[in-house]
């Protein structure tokens, strides 16, 4: 075919994309089979080969999905082909070895797919890398521990995925040695996993990990919400049972324990705050230990990272929950006791003058987000290891202004995408010059360390404490937030226990 309509040969059969804009583009490529019927619940399956050409030109359906956001539309009737990947290559000559970066979207665990606008990566391509998207199981299908089932399905889907790059990427010309592995929120939580899982040793070499979430469950914590989804369809939390249920519906279980977790501090300690009823599990099989565990034993030594966080994390979630000028000095307290017990003095002395609002917003900043990022980076370089950090601190101009640098913001500044969708929500409809200006930077530091020659700015250690802080006038500083820091000294994060 022309170069309109480039092909390329993988393991399991020939491909024909399309060219747009002077890259090769392939969307939809399946890297294991349907995980329904005999397979659901299951690790991912070896895909299947097909005889003659196949063509890639759409995005294989999303993921079953929670219905934040309206994202449960997305999946309605649309196929269960879930497991497929794209891929943006400025030259798929098999000799090319570019590097290799691939994105792992975030979402609380319960949403995301690769077809989002925001993750287009045409412009990152362009950069001379080669990027590859992908779908991985979300919710129930992919976190829930099931009986009979092995935990931490979405996981192990990203773990195929970076299989099917290793054996077929050097088609598209990327070097498979030179993999980096990138995500945001519950996409950075699956690359701080993937660096704990003896399945994914080898299989990258490098990894961005972009606001981690300190949300890890342990087996018990995890079981007990099975039981709750189970109790919520009136089933037993097995393999059997849920799989009765029909994928589409199996989200509205989640939603709806997740709507009902705030009353019960009791049972599931501060996670019932989050509303989030699923994370990866520490099984000791698939997830042996927790991350920061895991690094500060040297098991993430041999692999560069990056590792950072937006300045005001958790001002986007007040701001859709209507709560931006509306904390009580009790709703304050009360997160305060939540998630930092025996820290509440301290952070009211480090933080004299911060009204409720700005209590509330930090100390959730710091315990869902900031400290956990800190953390595995600290983890990291005690272990011998190298981990450059950073800290976006450009305030968003998107819902009136008053974002500050909040979470996901990172993300369209990455992509590139800085229009439509949810990159028009944070950034505005006519996105300003600095956001140009800002993606830039990003791109560039991204695409550079992917290939060797570093992000920009030096490594983190545990004297200077020095980060790339990301603004309108970009500078490397010691840590900003050091007062947080400080509170947190000594803290251990981990795998969430069940109960208070």
């Amino acid at each position: 075919m022309g170069a309109d309509e480039p092909e390329v040969r993988t393991t399991a059969g020939v491909l024909r994309g399309e060219e747009q804009a002077g890259l090769a583009v392939f969307r939809g490529i399946p890297f294991a089979q349907p995980p329904v019927g005999a397979l659901r619940f299951g690790a991912p399956q070896a895909v299947r080969g097909w005889d003659g050409v196949r063509k890639a030109v759409a995005y294989g359906p999303p993921p079953p999905q929670a219905s934040a956001f309206g994202m449960d539309a997305l999946s309605q009737d649309t196929g269960d082909d879930w497991l497929t990947l794209n891929v943006w290559t400025p030259d798929p000559g098999a000799g090319a070895g570019l590097p290799v970066m691939v994105w792992l979207y975030g979402g609380a665990y319960s949403i995301g797919t690769a077809s989002l606008p925001e993750y287009d990566g045409a412009r990152l391509a362009r950069e001379g890398v080669v990027i590859v998207t992908l779908n991985y199981r979300v919710g129930i299908e992919g976190f829930g521990l099931i009986e009979g089932a092995p935990a931490n399905r979405g996981l192990l889907d990203q773990v195929a995925a970076l299989e099917w790059v290793r054996e077929n990427i050097r088609s598209f010309g990327g070097d498979p040695d030179q993999v980096t592995v990138f995500g945001e929120s519950a996409g950075a939580g699956s690359v701080a996993a993937l660096l704990a899982m003896p399945r994914a040793a080898g299989l990258f070499r490098r990894a961005v990990a972009q606001s981690v979430p300190g949300t890890f469950f342990s087996a018990e914590l995890a079981a007990d919400f099975a039981r709750a989804f189970a109790d919520e369809l009136g089933l037993r939390p097995t393999v059997a049972d849920f799989g009765s249920v029909a994928p589409s519906r199996l989200p509205a279980a989640g939603d709806a324990v997740g709507a009902a977790m705030r009353g019960s501090l009791k049972r599931w300690g501060p996670v019932a705050h989050t509303a989030v009823p699923l994370a990866p599990v520490v099984d000791g099989e698939v997830l042996p230990v927790d991350p920061w565990q895991a690094l500060a034993s040297g098991a993430g030594r041999e692999i560069d990272l990056v590792v950072g966080h937006t300045r005001d994390e958790f001002r986007l979630f007040m701001a859709l929950g209507g709560m931006l000028g509306e904390v009580t000095e009790e709703q304050a307290a009360v997160a305060l006791e939540v998630f930092a017990p025996g820290r509440e003095d301290a952070y009211r002395a480090a933080f004299p003058d911060a009204g409720p609002d700005e209590l509330y917003e930090l100390v959730n900043s710091d315990w869902l987000f900031r400290m956990p990022s800190l953390r595995l980076a600290e983890a990291q370089v005690e272990a011998g290891g190298r981990a450059h950090f950073y800290e976006l601190t450009w305030s968003a101009p998107g819902m009136g202004g008053g974002l500050g640098a909040c979470h996901g913001l990172d993300v369209p500044l990455v992509f590139g995408t800085l229009d439509g969708g949810l990159p028009a929500m944070l950034l505005g409809e006519t996105p300003p010059p600095e956001a140009e200006e800002l993606s830039a930077r990003f791109r560039s530091a991204w695409t550079g360390f992917a290939s060797g020659e570093g992000p920009g700015w030096p490594v983190y250690d545990l004297e200077q404490r020095l980060v790339q802080v990301f603004d309108t006038s970009p500078a490397v500083a010691a840590y900003p937030e050091e007062a947080s820091r400080g509170v947190w000294r000594g803290h251990v994060f981990g795998a969430l226990p069940l109960g208070a």
